[in-house]
């Protein structure tokens, strides 16, 4: 991604965090973000020893001051992790954090010792993963057919599969929209500004739940608005918040989830871990979360756990199709622990304003994932609506465009291939009467017959019959 780009997407989550001091890392890298002055630990013992090593590390350190360590939360919680603060949040820029980066060199060899991960930097799990999705909303007519279009179906609320949406929460006026007049859930807060204009990922939540509904209509779908801070969250808040959403409306049959974050290693994310162990526990419910839209390797979490021993039932992990299905999408993450890819480029769906149209200002252009040499315009390299930025990166005369939605959009991103694959499993169960969703997943997953490419590797495709594939476009020879 370009530099002044990135810098950009940063500004705009740390708008949403005004109280969170955020940093880039690793070392000012745009792979994540993350807390500055403060590191995690699991709690009790674990954490004391996190906390006397740090400080001792810290005392014998030039430049270091030993007195800013100490506890920046509860000792104990139901996430299992605390926050230890290591440094001054305010020292230093946005470029990384020295305090942080000495609190993690200090327990490396305590680490070898155990054999596992002691310490983390508290990343910021988000639905634009290092904050930059693959592309924005682009506006489509009412007259336009969805895609993929709605299958035919009974809703039967004693058979209906329940699935929860871990995401941004609901526009107000979501029920004009026929196939969501079931779906239940939090609202969309602040969808927009002092001036009108729609926010930032509002609708993100909507989009993904009326994905799910037109591919399994026996379902009872609930979205929340744990991401409403412009799809991110803290990773030491986000455990807290998935064990208060399955306490409020109950352990569903599948999980759908569009965010997460790198993280560097690969062992899953702190803060995450007693919830997936919750999760993996929990006889039936499937986790199917998006694999990240860096154009990476590097594992993704809470995605990556499907490729951890014990957890190969429990997550299905999805990458995004290219807009014609036969390959991977230019900004998908790929690899071994990603185990599944269906379409999600250029997908048309419900987003707001079925009641009252409402403008969206374009601001993305440019995606680090498309700088692979990729033979087609990728949805993020070739936008259809151009901001202050241009496709290069850099700064463009005039205001960001301004465009009307009237209730549908096209969306790309693999926010939106994983609703695909959640609503295949529903609809699997529906058809298939299977009450196990893990067992619906498998089954389903022992079924494929259809394959893609990605990056030379030939992978496993979730194509639904309702969906039809769109051209792609090649772009413009050079002058």
């Amino acid at each position: 991604m370009a530099p002044q780009r990135f810098h950009e997407q940063f500004d705009q989550i740390q708008r949403s965090m005004p109280d969170v001091p955020l940093a880039m890392g690793p070392d000012d890298s745009a792979e994540f973000f993350y807390e500055k002055g403060v590191v995690l630990a699991r709690d009790g013992e674990e954490a004391r020893a996190v906390e006397d090593t740090v400080r001792a590390h810290f005392t014998a350190t030039t430049g270091l001051v030993a007195d800013q360590v100490r506890r920046a939360g509860p000792e104990s919680n139901r996430t299992g992790i605390t926050r230890i603060r290591v440094g001054d949040p305010g020292h230093g820029d946005r470029t990384g954090d020295h305090a942080v980066g000495h609190a993690l060199r200090a327990l490396r060899e305590a680490e070898g010792r155990a054999g596992r991960r002691l310490v983390s930097r508290n990343h910021v799990v988000s639905t634009t993963v290092n904050a930059c999705n693959p592309a924005e909303p682009v506006p489509a007519l009412l007259s336009q057919t969805p895609n993929p279009r709605p299958v035919e179906g009974v809703h039967d609320p004693e058979t209906a599969v329940g699935v929860l949406v871990i995401d941004t929460g609901l526009v107000h006026d979501y029920r004009s929209y026929p196939l969501l007049a079931r779906v239940q859930g939090d609202p969309q807060l602040a969808e927009t500004d002092a001036d009108g204009v729609l926010q930032q990922y509002v609708g993100h939540g909507t989009f993904i739940a009326g994905l799910v509904a037109a591919l399994a209509p026996n379902t009872d779908i609930t979205v929340t608005n744990t991401l409403n801070d412009a799809g991110a969250i803290l990773e030491s808040e986000f455990g807290a918040k998935l064990f208060e959403a399955v306490d409020r409306h109950g352990w569903p049959d599948i999980i759908s989830l569009s965010a997460g974050t790198p993280n560097g290693s690969a062992d899953g994310l702190l803060g995450v871990e007693n919830f997936m162990q919750a999760l993996r526990d929990r006889p039936g419910t499937l986790l199917v979360a998006a694999a990240g839209n860096n154009g990476s390797a590097t594992p993704f979490w809470p995605a990556a756990y499907a490729a951890l021993p014990g957890y190969e039932n429990a997550v299905l992990s999805v990458g995004a199709l290219r807009s014609d299905g036969e390959y991977g999408a230019c900004f998908t993450n790929h690899g071994g622990w990603v185990k599944v890819y269906a379409p999600g480029e250029q997908l048309t769906g419900a987003l707001a304003g079925f009641d009252t149209p409402v403008p969206y200002v374009y601001q993305h252009t440019t995606y680090e994932a498309c700088r692979y040499g990729f033979g087609y315009a990728c949805t993020c390299q070739y936008p259809r609506h151009t901001g202050v930025l241009t496709d290069t990166g850099t700064t463009g005369p005039g205001k960001p465009d301004q465009v009307m939605f009237e209730g549908f959009a096209q969306w790309s991103g693999t926010s939106f291939a994983t609703p695909i694959a959640a609503g295949l499993v529903a609809e699997r169960m529906s058809t298939a009467e299977e009450s196990d969703a893990r067992a619906a997943s498998t089954g389903l997953m022992a079924g494929v017959t259809d394959y893609a490419e990605v990056r030379g590797a030939h992978v496993p495709a979730l194509r639904p019959a309702s969906w039809q594939p769109v051209p792609v476009v090649q772009p413009a020879p050079a002058p």
